[in-house]
């Protein structure tokens, strides 16, 4: 049987990406369940991976897609059975194991969370690993004891995948959420999705004091850099920063200040090998955090074919909330 598929290839070090019928035989041996993915989604990682702007891709040819959720179709895992509803986030597919931008996936079960009943595949993958790590970011600030009467929470990248479900998040639990963006027309969304104030992000961007003006009690930020280190410099006594993205850089230009004299504590946020009762503790509370009518605000869904163009714009910059693959259309 025969299946489509977004394969990349490199040739001289440059990144080739097509969809590509390819035969079921030629699925990855390793793997105990063989599902049938009905929706994928693009995040900022699959961009990076289908563009080769990042050596995400470390097993070659690869099928894209670190996100996956559809049907079991065989299993001699022990949890699951033909006619399970699944989702895959992270451990490595579409970098190092086939991923499932793709009409088929064999995976490991281990990797494998049940779909949560308030959620069809669809769903899921408009949360995706950009909705699940916003979760994984709220979970940490919960830990840290953030809570919304300590004031004002900064969402860096709020237009992007991550920042958009963060901001429906903690609207809901209570917070004040303040945006941060470089898409300043994107204001009313940002604010119908529940942030209370949107911010030039050009205000956090370049290079500044290592201790500024306290402000946030917390910040998920996933732009690292420069944005940063602005948002730990400004962050009250005690505050928390989770830290889950690279959009402007992974380096880190930052002074030990805010640490040592307001006691700050950042967070580092891994979506991908995050253990099995993290992952569904996040599945768990976003079905209950993340209300239905946010999560259709920020999606829209697009066909298998369309997703190496949505890749691209990913990594440029233009694109807004979260992208569903449908990768049978």
């Amino acid at each position: 049987m025969t299946f489509q598929a977004l394969l990349l290839t490199q040739a001289d070090g440059v990144t080739h990406a097509a969809v590509t019928a390819l035969d079921e035989s030629s699925l990855p041996a390793e793997g105990d369940v063989l599902v049938a993915i009905d929706y994928s989604t693009i995040n900022f990682k699959d961009g990076l991976a289908i563009t080769g702007r990042s050596p995400v891709v470390r097993k070659w040819p690869m099928v894209a897609g670190i996100d996956g959720a559809g049907t079991v179709l065989e299993s001699t895992h022990a949890r699951w059975k033909a006619g399970d509803k699944v989702v895959l986030n992270g451990y490595g597919v579409g970098e190092t194991h086939w991923g499932c931008l793709a009409q088929r996936a064999r995976l490991k079960g281990d990797w494998l969370v049940a779909l949560p009943p308030a959620f069809n595949t669809r769903q899921a993958m408009a949360i995706g690993t950009a909705g699940y790590t916003a979760m994984l970011s709220v979970l940490a600030l919960e830990r840290a004891g953030i809570k919304p009467g300590d004031g004002e929470v900064l969402v860096t990248g709020a237009s992007g995948g991550v920042g958009s479900v963060a901001i429906a998040i903690l609207s809901k639990l209570g917070y004040r959420v303040v945006a941060s963006t470089g898409k300043t027309a994107e204001a009313d969304f940002l604010k119908a999705l529940g942030a209370a104030e949107v911010i030039d992000r050009a205000e956090l961007g370049k290079p500044n004091k290592p201790m500024q003006k306290e402000r946030w009690a917390a910040v998920v930020d996933s732009v690292g850099s420069h944005t940063l280190v602005n948002a730990c410099a400004q962050v009250r006594y005690g505050g928390a920063v989770t830290a889950c993205g690279l959009a402007q850089g992974l380096d880190f230009p930052a002074s030990v200040a805010p640490f040592i004299l307001r006691g700050i504590t950042l967070y580092g946020i891994d979506s991908v090998m995050a253990p099995m009762a993290l992952r569904e503790q996040a599945w768990q509370r976003l079905s209950q955090d993340l209300e239905p009518d946010r999560l259709r605000a920020i999606t829209r869904e697009i066909g298998l074919s369309e997703a190496i163009e949505a890749g691209r714009k990913i990594v440029d910059g233009g694109m807004r909330g979260r992208v569903v693959v449908n990768v049978n259309a």
